[in-house]
């Protein structure tokens, strides 16, 4: 037998090339399903070639692939999601707290955008069930979920992410409430003229959006048929959100003086073309985003935005699809928004 002094050349393993299972059973004196065996704990094996094999292990410094461990015991260690759009960093930030929950129990993240398309969305899907994940989380591109529901009927949990639904496991924001909170702050500022920059109302989100705007003026006894909506085509852009800026603009009659965006992404291209045009914000137009993303108070005018609780949205929906039907498990979660006000809001004639 081999000391732990050996050189691993002199066990018949090249220089720099890490030891295998088939090193292990070959230094045993075993067959390679013996070493799994024995890595698996199972009784099959004697007590003396189990610590035959754990000696060897030990000696040539064999780390077990805990991946390929589970995977040969059918133990399935990927988490699949697919959310709408990646470039948008809300959901990356999501992501992470996905991976923060995920890395506690062992399983990895496998990530896919659907940009808000329905059709790309159930192919992520089927790829992600042809690797056999242990469940999915999604944010759906629309209102039909049927394709949800045969992934779940044929066995795979499914948490919708960013959503809410009373028939899937859910973790998502009131986005009404958000919503009503970006319109009631620009009313209350002063101001009259509202552009609303949203995506399609396919998209629950921007319908939910629309609905908390609606919510601030009719609370206000105003007519939200005064305010300019923008609808922009999926994925939303800042790039698509600047074009319609200018599109806007060139309209004739007064200008609008408070611009509310879908998200924060969408108000950095209105920004852009703002600034483009000479305008001062907020002098002349105050505007609010949505997300509250790492770049909304980098800005050289900070943007004030809706904040949501990303991590806290991954975590919480990677949480409920691992612990399943465990005892005390919420199904459903809503997360309450906050405003967070910066320089792009402020009142009119104010610079901060």
């Amino acid at each position: 037998m081999a000391t732990g002094e050996e050189p691993a050349d002199d066990l018949g393993i090249p220089p720099g090339k890490k030891p295998a299972i088939k090193d292990v059973a070959r230094l045993a004196g075993v067959a390679v399903g013996t070493v799994s065996n024995v890595l698996n704990d199972r009784p099959t094996v004697s007590p003396e070639t189990r610590e035959r094999v754990l000696e060897v292990i030990r000696r040539i410094g064999y780390v077990p692939n805990a991946t390929a461990r589970r995977l040969r015991s059918g133990e399935v260690t990927t988490i699949g999601a697919v959310v709408l759009d990646l470039a948008n960093p809300f959901f990356t930030e999501i992501a992470r707290g996905i991976e923060d929950r995920l890395a506690q129990d062992g399983y990895v993240l496998m990530l896919a955008s659907s940009d808000e398309n329905l059709d790309r969305e159930r192919r992520y899907l089927d790829l992600l069930l042809q690797q056999g994940v242990r469940g999915v989380l999604v944010t759906p591109a629309g209102a039909d979920l049927d394709h949800l529901r045969e992934i779940r009927d044929r066995g795979t949990d499914v948490v919708l992410l960013d959503a809410y639904s009373r028939e899937f496991p859910s973790v998502g924001v009131d986005d009404v409430a958000g919503g009503a909170l970006a319109a009631a702050h620009l009313l209350d500022g002063g101001r009259s003229r509202l552009a609303f920059f949203n995506g399609p109302h396919t998209v629950r989100q921007c319908a939910e959006r629309h609905a908390g705007v609606e919510r601030a003026f009719l609370t206000r006894e105003l007519d939200p048929a005064a305010v300019t909506e923008v609808t922009l085509p999926a994925p939303m852009t800042a790039e698509l959100a600047e074009s319609a800026t200018h599109e806007l603009l060139d309209r004739p009659g007064p200008h609008p003086d408070g611009i509310f965006c879908i998200n924060d992404i969408v108000a950095l291209g209105v920004l852009r073309a703002l600034r483009e045009r000479g305008m001062s914000v907020p002098d002349d137009v105050a505007v609010v985003g949505y997300d509250d993303v790492m770049f909304a108070s980098m800005l050289t005018t900070p943007l004030t935005s809706v904040r949501q609780p990303k991590r806290q949205l991954g975590w919480t929906a990677a949480d409920i699809l691992l612990r399943g039907d465990d005892e005390g498990t919420e199904r459903h979660v809503e997360f309450v928004p906050e405003l967070v006000v910066r320089a792009s809001s402020g009142a009119a004639g104010d610079a901060g």
